[in-house]
């Protein structure tokens, strides 16, 4: 039997491009496995910080050493893609954050007509942009936290039109609040504000991350989280909850070893449980998701109320991470569940042609 050449894009021009580094290794583990062994091909595909494409004996190095690679691209065109790029018959691309789960990447896998593992290029923006986000949210009429999306323009604007949108922001949403960029996975670029000095400080800060930035009131819950896998007739997983010890779930919480602890399956009522997985499938169609997406939420205990906080069409895929440990706790281990996406991208690709 031909073996599928599966092309493992990964590393990318993100401030997780590390994280990605882990993930591709975790995933090229599971195609490698005994019952993967035989039905697919690894073609690793690197791309530096500076975003240069490496791929053969370079591409292998990293993905088995776990290093980063900084070789400057000095001489080749950025664009000029290795040749092995001609190889593949699907691509498995694993690049978290901005350039890589953001729909540029799925543009250019569309042009090259091969199947490929995740959201589209709508999906994959939607469900990038905080702000495009939970606007397709509030059309699908789920419950969210109180948010005000304003842009770069308005906080480095004059000294009359600043002050009136710090009023209008706590007016709105009191303190504690939260100030994002719209476009930055990890929790890069967040900060948790509780005066007005700290909310323009905020502000600027996040100004210089992106154009976009949102600011959301802060809410006392319980933070839950749901996996989704499909296409058209997606499934939710059991429920996962993460509890820490730090102000909020920041990049240093997230990915420093013993901050927070991961629950699967989380404690709550059947009648919450279900409630959460529903609405974690209503957000998987709300921004046109596909293969996989891990739902995140705010579980008010006090009230009963859900409230739907984002979703990651791209989550993290190291053997320790969230999305393959809910699957893990329903019954698809690591190994099939690679499998799956492989064969969810397949299918999404024969149909998108009808």
């Amino acid at each position: 039997m031909t073996k599928l050449r599966v092309g493992l894009l990964f590393g990318g021009r993100s401030g997780e491009h590390e994280v990605s580094i882990i993930s591709a290794r975790a995933i090229a583990k599971a195609l490698s496995a005994e019952e993967n062994s035989n039905k697919y091909e690894i073609l690793p595909f690197y791309i530096q910080k500076d975003g240069f494409w490496q791929a053969g004996e370079t591409a292998q190095q990293v993905l088995t050493s776990g290093v980063a690679m900084e070789n400057p691209a000095v001489t080749l065109n950025l664009w000029q893609f290795p040749p092995q790029t001609a190889e593949i018959d699907l691509w498995f691309p694993i690049l978290h954050g901005p350039n890589g789960e953001d729909g540029t990447i799925q543009g250019l896998l569309t042009l090259m007509q091969k199947p490929f593992v995740g959201s589209g290029v709508l999906g994959s923006a939607t469900g990038m942009d905080k702000i495009g986000m939970k606007t397709a949210f509030a059309q699908a009429g789920l419950p969210q936290v109180k948010y005000k999306a304003i842009t770069r323009a308005q906080v480095w604007s004059n000294s009359c039109v600043f002050p009136k949108l710090c009023d209008e922001i706590e007016a709105t949403l009191d303190y504690p609040c939260f100030v994002k960029p719209a476009n930055l996975g990890s929790s890069v670029g967040i900060t948790k504000v509780r005066s007005r000095r700290e909310l323009e400080a905020a502000l600027d800060n996040a100004a210089t991350y992106d154009r976009r930035i949102i600011v959301e009131a802060g809410v006392v819950a319980r933070e839950v989280e749901c996996a989704v896998l499909g296409n058209d007739n997606p499934k939710a997983s059991v429920i996962g909850e993460i509890t820490f010890d730090s102000d909020f779930y920041d990049y240093e919480t997230k990915y420093t070893e013993g901050k927070a602890d991961l629950f699967i399956p989380a404690h709550l009522p059947k009648a919450i449980v279900e409630q959460i997985q529903e609405m974690a499938l209503q957000a998987f169609a709300a921004v046109d998701a596909a293969g996989l997406a891990r739902v995140d939420f705010f579980y008010v205990e006090a009230t009963g109320e859900i409230l739907i906080n984002e979703i990651n069409t791209l989550p993290g895929f190291t053997a320790t991470s969230m999305y393959p440990q809910l699957w893990a706790n329903t019954g698809i281990l690591f190994p099939q569940l690679v499998d799956q996406l492989i064969q969810l991208a397949i299918e999404r690709h024969s149909t998108a042609k009808i």
